[in-house]
């Protein structure tokens, strides 16, 4: 399992691949997956990496990492649209030698930067 997901470029080293399977971020026709489980064409597999849901159907299984042409034939993408960002606040620019910003000011960027106040 380990070894397809970085083959196939989901993750960009094995042991990311290997440490989403042990934290069961990857599940297998909807079983958990261990780093060390087989995959076969047909498999429908269930990753939570980078912080988005992939689901993919294995078309071949492959060991080693190929060009990116041939791994996108491996695999189909089932995966949902992403969700849309969420936009930031534009902070107002401060000029260079404005000096340091008043006790409102570091609030107001406190407060757009997400941080309690």
């Amino acid at each position: 399992m380990d070894r397809w997901l970085w083959a196939v470029r989901l993750c960009k080293t094995r042991s990311a691949a290997s440490a989403a399977c042990r934290g069961g971020h990857v599940r297998v026709n909807g079983v958990r997956a261990k780093p060390a489980a087989p995959v076969g064409p047909g498999d429908v597999v269930k990753a939570r990496i980078h912080g988005r849901e992939r689901v993919v159907e294995v078309r071949r299984s492959i060991d080693r990492r190929v060009g990116a042409a041939v791994a996108a034939e491996c695999l189909v993408d089932r995966s949902p649209a992403p969700a849309p960002q969420d936009t930031v606040a534009q902070v107002e620019q401060r000029n260079p030698g404005a000096g340091r910003p008043t006790k409102r000011e570091r609030r107001q960027l406190d407060r757009v930067r997400g941080r309690r106040r």
